[in-house]
């Protein structure tokens, strides 16, 4: 069996159709060398399928489901490829919901390389990535706020994003989703009810009390979007760039930030030249911090090169750091960007605070009206503390992660689109527009619909599923 096969489809090898009906097999665990590793089979008639590669002094249809069994994997001339331990899971206590099992192989990888050979052989098909959290959702097992979760918490940084991601698996996220759903639904069919059959002696809603229910609405959405925002800042970060002139001390910043000595430091300006990127985390939200070339002016092929990747930088970053040298005046250079700096999601943290002032932190919040300023010395290590605090809450708020709940990109796109329609239906509604007031709550019911996974389509389900690890 080839290496390309093995992962499910990549190169030239097109992936075959999902199909409930196969077996489907997979590595669990993460492929290299360890001290176990963990083959997973699902569907109808995965049991009957081991029982032809495992033997044990009970065959295991012939144990009880969720008990293990030790025994050896054996190929078809009956050599001894591995001693194991096997389980099997009956249908529908088991993740996926359907009968399924797993061999405990010896870590490494030729054993489980050579088991899941045997067990593709046999008949079992090699699991597409996510396929096998796909068939828990498909029965039911899991809806789909739950499914994606399953990935926030594989790739959690912190216990802080463990924990949104928990309460995301445990089904909070989705309570939530179905309740802003729910509540759309009611105001919607009140609506279409007035609009449809006037005539008809329905109860009405006063339009006060339609504009009351659709506030309460969009309040409610607004505060699950903080707490949503706070999931994502947790699960992916902030990617934050260190932009300022040469010299003024991003690197020695970056550095302090990190506590290592990650970038390169002298006293001679333009040593930066490409871009240096690490992650911290503070407050459990991971801070990927970028240090960039000095922006200037430059006839050095080199360093003009990195000043570009600096600029693009600027342009890209979730947040910028614009770091200023406190023990110098502010020269033209400094004034040019802060100019291009104006109206970007910004902090201002003025270095070098050691030295004597030179230029203060009123003289900065005049240049950059109402970005906050934070006085940092990256040589003594102060101020290092509050101005990663700014960083999270410049993106997240102050509060917005406590009862954080973990979210996808998608999820949260979701939610927009959800909170910018309802904000147009209030409008509407202000104005006694009925027809557009029903059709903006219509927008947002597909918008939760795609949330909760309703009616998902195929593409949804693809692109959900597609970002998953083959086993998982």
């Amino acid at each position: 069996m080839t290496d390309r096969s093995f992962r499910g489809g990549d190169g030239e090898t097109p992936a075959p159709a999902l199909s409930s009906g196969d077996v489907i097999a997979a590595l669990a665990t993460p492929w290299g060398e360890g001290g176990i590793a963990v083959l997973r089979l699902s569907g109808d008639g995965c049991t009957a399928l081991l029982d032809r590669a495992f033997r044990g002094r009970v065959p295991l249809s012939r144990t009880e489901p969720w008990r293990m069994r030790h025994g050896h994997v054996i190929d078809p001339e009956g050599e001894i490829l591995d001693e194991v331990l096997a389980v099997r899971f009956a249908a529908p206590k088991s993740y996926t919901g359907e009968e399924s099992g797993e061999l405990h192989c010896h870590g490494g990888a030729l054993p489980a390389q050579a088991c899941l050979d045997l067990l593709l052989s046999l008949g079992a098909r090699l699991a597409q990535p996510g396929e096998f959290t796909r068939r828990a959702f498909a029965n039911g097992r899991l809806d789909l706020s739950q499914a994606e979760a399953v990935l926030s918490v594989i790739r959690s940084r912190s216990r802080e994003a463990l924990t949104a991601a928990g309460r995301a698996l445990q089904g909070r996220t989705g309570e939530a989703f179905r309740d802003l759903l729910g509540r759309a639904t009611d105001l919607a069919a009140h609506l279409e009810a007035l609009l449809d059959f006037p005539e008809e002696e329905i109860p009405p809603l006063e339009e006060t009390d339609l504009r009351a229910g659709l506030r309460s609405l969009k309040d409610r959405t607004e505060d699950l979007r903080q707490r949503c925002l706070g999931g994502m800042l947790l699960r992916e970060g902030i990617r934050v760039g260190l932009v300022g002139r040469p010299n003024v001390g991003k690197s020695s910043l970056l550095n302090a930030l990190l506590q290592e000595a990650r970038a390169i430091v002298t006293p001679l300006p333009g040593t930066t030249r490409d871009l240096v990127e690490a992650v911290t985390t503070h407050r459990g939200v991971p801070l990927r911090l970028v240090d960039t070339a000095g922006i200037r002016s430059s006839a050095d092929p080199l360093e003009a090169l990195g000043i570009q990747r600096a600029r693009r930088t600027l342009e890209e970053a979730d947040l910028r750091v614009w770091v200023v040298d406190a023990g110098e005046p502010l020269t033209e250079e400094d004034r040019e960007l802060a100019a291009s700096l104006r109206g970007k999601t910004l902090l201002v943290a003025r270095n070098k605070t050691d030295l004597p002032e030179a230029v203060s932190e009123a003289a900065l919040e005049a240049l950059v009206p109402g970005c906050a300023v934070c006085s940092v010395s990256a040589l003594e290590g102060v101020g290092l503390e509050a101005l990663k605090d700014r960083m999270v809450e410049v993106l997240g708020g102050s509060g917005t992660l406590e009862g954080a709940l973990s979210v996808t990109r998608r999820q949260m796109e979701a939610l927009d689109r959800t909170g910018e329609a309802l904000r147009t239906a209030a409008s509407a509604l202000e104005a006694s527009e009925w027809d557009a007031a029903a059709a903006c709550l219509g927008e947002a019911r597909i918008a939760l619909a795609g949330l909760t996974g309703q009616d998902p389509g195929e593409d949804l389900l693809d692109r959900v599923f597609g970002e998953f690890c083959i086993g998982k």
